[in-house]
């Protein structure tokens, strides 16, 4: 199962993340679907070196001509004048496997859940925080999951 393998990376290079976007929805139990893991890192150059090199190893490469030590220093460059909230890493041998480092957001003052799968376990973010940062989005999609969710739009 692919999220098992990813968090499972993840958590040998000993990243600090949380799944967030359609998978997170679907573990907090709303019926949902998406092709790609989004997840956000507590924010620090580390994170997002050890991020890539774990997604790496099991064959994911970025989509874009950028590596951790771009993507770090130039973010605020990335985010404000390229409209880049996510850094793409995906399979070319199976274009269905792919994450999403969100890097417009910080998880270090959130809240993470651990869910034991068979699997494995899976990090995500708390129902609340999600709820919230969804809401921060305004996309359609990111409402209509707040909702599901039991959150408040208002």
């Amino acid at each position: 199962m692919f999220i098992a393998r990813v968090c499972s990376q993840l958590k040998k290079h000993k990243v600090p993340y949380a799944i967030v976007g359609g998978y997170a929805v679907v573990l907090h139990g709303v019926t949902r679907g998406t092709i790609d893991i989004d997840l956000v890192l507590k924010w620090s150059e580390k994170s997002l070196k050890n991020a890539s090199q774990a997604l790496k190893e099991i064959g994911l490469e970025s989509r874009l001509p950028v590596d951790y030590d771009s993507i770090f220093n130039f973010r605020r460059e990335y985010i404000e004048n390229r409209n880049l909230i996510a850094w793409n890493f995906f399979n070319p041998k199976n274009p269905t496997e792919q994450v999403d480092i969100i890097i417009d957001y910080d998880l270090s003052d959130d809240q993470v859940k651990t869910i034991k799968s068979k699997y494995g376990e899976i990090k995500v973010l708390s129902k609340k925080d999600l709820i919230e940062m969804k809401k921060k989005s305004g996309r359609p999609q990111d409402i209509q999951d707040v909702i599901a969710l039991g959150g408040d739009v208002e």
